[in-house]
């Protein structure tokens, strides 16, 4: 009889690693993703016919209510019953001119911001604001875009919304000193807020000219259309300017709007009219704002947007995505062209050494503009080869595609047309082959850049005119140089060439001014320039042989490949192009046709694809802006779109332009989106700019970082704290530093010990590890993700992919353990997704300082029922058909019970599990180890143990159940291991306000300065997102928040009083009217200044009485006059000491009406003193 306890004994020994994990499992499930948009609809404004397409708005933005309404719209019924606009653009135009009443604590008009996708409207709802203020009378408006042309759209966009009768002026159009345009629009772009004109004058700046058109009590509209491009406004002309014009026009009506809002937070600097900060703000200065913002990582962006839709001066919607389908084909290379990568691979190495040999040759000091040269080449070489890469694979894509009756549009960035241009000088304007892009950049700088004597005189006399002479200089002929010891002196500037830069950090120009290096050692022998020249030679000739072998000029060979112009459109910025005639022969030729220029063929031939002549699209960057290219069903060619991205957009504003091409509102169909990266590693680089501009975009301008996964790149997104600590592990690892916790990747030719040792060569032949005389080997300063990503594209493929696993297995391996430690931000989660049994506890309301009004935060106390009661598990079972589905009871018992769960097939060999005590687990369990521990019963077997198990684990954590008591409960502390009831504190309103506050005392008693972003459903469907404060930190938080929850009541009712104060002002005023007898006296009296009324401090003919009374003047007209001394001056009208048409008692009454009137100067005294 006692073996079974022993044995039970021994088998509650034996598991405490099988409970950990248990454990692990029942406490992850309590956050997770659920879908990322909510249809749209209007919630307050019911005015307008409901818009021709699906529109979403993501689920973040969708659980906060927009202000309630309180404008009443001018624009004609006529066109809201036409539909002309849409109830969608119509609640944007009324939250934008509401927000537009509000002045701000800074005295400045507040702004609005509209950050609907490509395709909801935007155009036709900034000409519906634009409308709204010219039927109230403000006739001038300014309209700020990228590009000239889209005036036209600017000039359609009001003729569509029957407002014709406002003319358009292009600034453009208009010259510098001419102010004379009367009203309407002033349309003008970006650039041209910073023009200056040559000739000087009174307008010398399109600024001031502007300035002078509106005149500084200008209350018009002001619009920032596509304002993404302001951006960075520190750093930028561009960017100061629209701050300066906004600074300079207070109560100008601002309107920003673009659908990438802000990519970062640090672009949303020119926003300064949102009122985020600034006086009255939790935060002083932008600084302040942008510090708090990325200290707390992306759920701090999700937060600013919700408190923008809040405070009613954001919207954003956009398109549905529904039917339109993502996806990326990463493209296997073959071995062709992997031997081609690889000679290219070697021969830059050899480039680079052969470089370092010849500036030690020439004793070169100053090397910075070279390795800025060589590294820009050399990453646009290799970014070259990646796109020839792809060009076969799309074609046959494309070819599949349009055989399934679909179109094409394919997305590029650069077109080579630099490089063909070249080939064309050369040859004197002949073209007789295709050129090879990737040829034209390495020898380009082996030509230009190849490090020579005579390349550094010249550079040395074209710089002398911007050095000023110091002292006496000796007279010398203008073409020789003084050769003293050796050395020739050059100008500063010398090292700051950085003709064709591209985005290695390494050749950006801020890191190659070096003003020490102004002086180069030059060993004069003949012998010297002999070898120098002929190793130029011998690598030109090297290059030559490898440029008969690499890919032709991706843009070229596209067009050859679908048939020739005749049967692309194309939509690009270059002037020319290389083609292949009927007889086989090829030559270059113009894009221009007759009486066209470039910006109208562009236009054409967007008109042709539209109307089926040609059914392949090519759009460059250059172009895509305000192009539509979606299955529109006004237009001939109605079918499906694929688009294809060949070549990523090098940041996500442009990104998201070009997606828009094809994805508008009014589609017959939604386009199919194709990225195509190549299985390069280093090409990730590209995609994982986007990716990290997508997720940040997502969080701002939708409000809801995952608005953009379903078509971004995040798994490459590599740029961030995680991709800098795991380059750093990956290079002191290679370097033998450290021992890296990560083991190297499986299946390297040669096992570890070679890895380790080809890393370290290639990481030398690509400039990140460099020779140090005194250090030996180490990383090249200030080498970043950027950087490294860049350059091992120059590595062989097997090296550079194996590099590149080494550097994710690193990266995925800080997350994991940031993940356990609970120090990741995951962005915004869901609590309890998928439970319905949530109730709200308790909730407590506190007050928050706003700007101009206050705002109020809720901390609410959350119940959520986790557990599945037996009646639902038994529902479910009865659905479940596979043999291996249904109840499960533990092999080992628990307490007096086994272990039970419910099994159902999930994904592959995948069980989803559901327990009794917690509902469904998060993580799925696979076959194999479900039969390890448990065995498969019928529901009866299961019943008793699933029914024990849910009431205990209603109050009783799941060690009491196990083992009888808890260590935790028995020490006084709290466990919630296991239990169905929890409980969760989240504080929900206008989090921005107390964002600091909070995150203080978080990260004070927790040490993570994260904020978890939650979003729930109630039982009774109330959708609430706040932030989930931890157990622990919820008496400290309460507490700030009482603090200023006093310190707005206190303001609130020194307010009130003030304003109490004032009525009795009013009230006594009214009664002392008619004792004065000036009821129908004043009205007559002309307005009066301030100073006017002082004036009458002295009476022209004083009486007796007002010398007598002369201790009540002095007491009325000082300083100390108030309320006081207005009762004093009622109480002597009761006695009928005060005189009708007496001077001093006008006074008196004059000087209460003043101050009245300071006291609230919205108000008009008594309405019957001129005072307005």
């Amino acid at each position: 009889m006692t073996y079974v306890p022993l044995l039970l004994q021994a088998q509650r020994t034996e598991t405490p690693a099988e409970e950990e994990a248990e454990e692990e499992e029942e406490e992850t499930e309590e956050l997770g993703h659920v879908d990322t948009y909510a249809d749209y609809k209007p919630s307050k404004s019911t005015i307008g016919i409901s818009h021709p397409d699906i529109v979403v708005e993501t689920n973040t933005l969708s659980s906060v209510p927009p202000p309630d309404i309180t404008y009443t719209l001018s624009i004609p019924e006529s066109t809201i019953n036409c539909g002309l606009l849409s109830a969608l653009q119509l609640e944007a135009i009324i939250y934008a001119c509401q927000q537009h009443e509000v002045i701000l604590q800074n005295n400045q008009r507040a702004g609005f911001l509209i950050g609907d996708g490509a395709g909801v409207g935007k155009g036709r709802t900034v000409a519906g604001i634009i409308l709204e203020n010219y039927l109230k009378g403000r006739k001038k408006a300014l309209w700020f875009s990228v590009s000239n042309d889209l005036k036209y759209d600017a000039e359609r966009d009001l003729k569509d919304i029957d407002a014709p009768t406002i003319p358009v002026h292009a600034l453009n159009k208009i010259k510098y000193g001419d102010t004379a345009t009367s009203e309407g629009v002033l349309f003008a772009t970006y650039s041209a807020l910073i023009g200056e004109s040559q000739a000087g004058g009174q307008h010398r700046t399109r600024l001031k000219q502007i300035l002078d058109w509106c005149k500084p009590s200008f209350d018009g509209v002001i619009v920032f259309d596509e304002c993404h491009k302001a951006k960075n406004a520190t750093s930028t002309k561009m960017g100061k300017a629209v701050l300066d014009l906004q600074h300079k026009l207070p109560l100008a009506r601002v309107v920003y709007a673009s659908a990438t809002g802000a990519s970062e937070p640090k672009n949303m600097i020119y926003m300064s009219r949102l009122g985020i900060w600034g006086e009255g703000t939790p935060f002083k200065t932008f600084d302040d704002f942008l510090h708090a913002i990325e200290k707390r990582g992306v759920g701090a962006m999700e937060i600013v947007a919700m408190d923008m839709k809040v405070s009613g001066m954001y919207i954003a919607r956009q398109l549905s995505f529904s039917g339109v389908s993502f996806r990326i084909e990463e493209i296997g290379l073959d071995d062709d062209f992997k031997l081609v990568y690889n000679k290219a691979a070697k021969l830059w190495a050899e480039a680079l050494a052969v470089f370092m040999r010849a500036a030690d040759e020439l004793c070169l000091v100053s090397r910075k503009s070279l390795w800025g040269q060589f590294w820009s080449s050399h990453q646009r070489f290799f970014k070259y080869l990646c796109i020839a890469a792809k060009v076969r694979c799309l074609v046959e894509l494309a070819k599949k595609e349009l055989k399934a009756g679909k179109c094409i549009v394919i997305g590029l960035q650069s077109t080579g047309e630099a490089r063909t241009r070249e080939v064309l000088d050369e040859n004197d304007g002949h073209l007789d082959r295709f050129v090879s892009a990737a040829e034209g950049v390495f020898k380009a700088l082996v030509q230009k850049h190849f490090p020579s004597e005579k390349q550094r005189r010249e550079k040395a006399r074209g710089n002398k005119r911007k050095r000023k002479p110091r002292g006496r200089q000796p007279k010398f002929p203008k073409h020789t140089m003084v050769h003293l010891g050796g050395v020739i002196h050059i100008s500063d500037d010398s090292s700051t060439d950085t003709d064709g830069m591209d985005t290695d950090s390494n050749s950006s120009p801020d890191s190659l001014m070096d003003n020490n290096d102004d002086v180069i050692f030059v060993q004069h022998t003949s012998c010297h320039t002999a070898s120098i020249e002929k190793m130029k030679q011998s690598l030109l000739n090297k290059i030559a042989d490898l440029g008969k072998e690499l890919p032709l000029n991706t843009l070229d060979e596209l067009i050859d490949q679908f048939g020739g112009p005749e049967m692309v459109s194309e939509m690009t910025g270059r002037k020319g192009r290389v083609v292949r005639r009927p007889d086989g022969s090829v030559r270059y030729e113009s894009r221009a046709e007759q009486s066209h220029t470039i910006d109208h063929i562009n236009l054409k031939e967007k008109d042709r694809f539209m109307c089926g002549e040609k059914m392949v699209a090519i759009i460059s960057e250059a172009a895509s802006s305000g192009i539509s290219l979606q299955a529109d069903k006004r237009v001939k060619n109605q079918r499906r779109r694929v688009h294809i991205t060949l070549e990523l957009p090098w940041s996500a504003d442009r990104a998201i332009q070009q997606f828009g091409r094809t994805h508008r509102s009014n589609q017959v169909t939604a386009p199919e989106y194709i990225f195509l990266i190549s299985e390069l590693a280093g090409e990730r680089r590209f995609a994982s700019i986007v990716a990290k501009r997508l997720e940040s975009l997502g969080a701002l301008t939708h409000g809801d970082r995952r608005a953009t996964e379903s078509r971004d790149l995040s798994k490459y997104n590599f740029e961030n704290k995680y991709g800098t600590k795991a380059l750093d592990k990956i290079t002191k690892a290679i370097l033998g530093h450290i021992e890296s916790k990560v083991s190297p990747p499986k299946g390297y030719p040669g096992g570890d010990a070679l890895f380790f040792r080809d890393m370290k060569h290639g990481m030398m032949d690509v400039g990140i590890f460099c020779k140090e005389p005194r250090f030996g080997l180490s990383t090249e300063k200030d080498c970043s993700i950027t950087k490294f990503l860049n350059r091992i594209l120059g590595l062989e493929v097997h090296k550079q992919n194996s590099l590149f696993q080494y550097f994710t297995d690193n990266f995925d391996y800080l997350i994991e353990k940031d993940k356990k430690e609970g120090k990741y931000d995951m962005g915004i989660l869901d609590l309890a997704p998928g439970n319905d049994e949530i109730y709200e506890e308790k909730q407590e309301t506190f007050m928050t300082v706003g700007n101009p009004q206050d705002g109020q935060v809720v901390l609410y106390k959350i119940s959520v029922d986790r557990g599945m009661p037996w009646e639902e598990a038994y529902e479910k079972v009865q659905n479940l058909n596979s043999p291996d589905e249904g109840f499960y009871l533990s092999h080992k018992l628990r307490g007096n019970h086994p272990c039970v769960l419910l099994a159902e097939q999930g994904r592959g060999r995948n069980f989803i599990v559901y327990k009794p005590n917690i509902g469904k687990q998060a993580h799925p369990e696979s076959l194999d180890n479900l039969q390890q521990r448990y065995r498969k019963v019928t529901p009866d077997q299961a019943k008793d143990s699933w029914e024990s198990q849910f009431n205990f684990s209603f109050g009783k954590c799941s060690h009491a159940n196990w083992n009888g008591k808890c260590k935790k409960i028995e020490e006084g502390q709290e466990c919630l291991q296991g239990m169905r009831l929890r409980q969760y504190h989240m504080l929900c309103g206008a989090l921005l306000r107390v964002w600091k506050y909070v995150a203080d005392v978080v990260s004070d008693i927790t040490c993570s300065s994260i904020l978890q972003i939650v979003r729930l459903k109630t039982k009774n469907s109330n959708k609430q997102v706040g932030i989930k404060i931890p157990e622990n930190c919820v008496a400290r938080v309460r507490e700030e928040l009482l603090k200023m929850d006093e310190e707005v009541k206190r303001r609130r009712k020194e307010k009130e009083q003030k304003r109490v104060q004032e009525q009795r002002l009013r009230l006594s005023l009214a009664q002392l009217k008619p004792q004065l007898g000036l009821v129908n006296q004043l009205p007559s009296m002309p307005p009066r200044t301030g100073e006017e009324v002082l004036d009458l401090t002295v009476s022209p003919s004083p009486s007796p009485d007002s010398i007598e009374r002369g201790l009540v003047l002095d007491c009325l007209t000082g300083d100390g006059f108030g309320l006081d001394s207005l009762i004093s001056l009622s109480e002597l009208a009761a006695q009928n000491t005060i005189q009708p048409g007496c001077n001093c008692c006008c006074f008196l009454l004059r000087k209460a009406e003043c101050r009245n009137i300071f006291l609230e100067p919205q108000l008009v005294a008594t309405g019957y003193v001129g005072f307005h």
